[in-house]
């Protein structure tokens, strides 16, 4: 996931990733982002990645993405993107129960739980933990993909719990 203030320039992290992952471009107040989206998803198509578009799915359309991520707070939206393109990737971050309930309804293929961990990204946010996040992947149909303080040393600590894999942040930024 690309964050204005950790990854400004996401590019470099992107050309790094294995093939089948996924960039999710947020950079919400980029002015650049129309720029920045074209030249992530040149990289995505050289390196078989998936490449979604946050929140704007007219951005996502136009370049031809695989799909968008909705924030929680726009997760009923997934359901239009899903219906305006049924073969799009559509996903949605959630923080709750209720959360992952909602995205199921919309029709989100999967859901991005956070934060599992401790995450500098969101220092004042209290972290799910194993245990708690575990409980609600098990008691959601969608694919669940883990979030906050991931590192692969921390996705094998959830991994059984039924997470189908993880999305990182501070993992991908280069050390300050």
């Amino acid at each position: 996931m690309t964050d204005t203030q950790k990854l400004p320039d996401p590019r470099p992290a992107a050309q790094t990733l294995p093939t089948g992952s996924a960039i999710i471009l947020r950079h919400y107040d980029d002015p650049h982002r129309e720029q920045l989206a074209k030249e992530l998803r040149v990289i995505t198509r050289t390196r078989r990645c998936y490449f979604l578009i946050a929140e704007d799915i007219g951005l996502a359309y136009h370049l031809r993405a695989d799909g968008c991520h909705f924030p929680e707070r726009a997760s009923h939206r997934a359901a239009t993107a899903k219906q305006k393109n049924p073969s799009w990737l559509v996903t949605c971050a959630a923080h709750t129960h209720t959360a992952l309930v909602a995205a199921h309804r919309a029709k989100a293929d999967a859901a991005l739980l956070s934060p599992v961990f401790a995450t500098s990204s969101h220092p004042s946010t209290h972290p799910l933990g194993p245990v708690r996040a575990a409980a609600m992947v098990q008691a959601s149909p969608l694919p669940i993909y883990a979030l906050g303080g991931m590192t692969e040393a921390c996705f094998h600590r959830v991994k059984m719990a039924g997470f189908c894999d993880f999305a990182a942040i501070d993992s991908l930024a280069p050390d300050p």
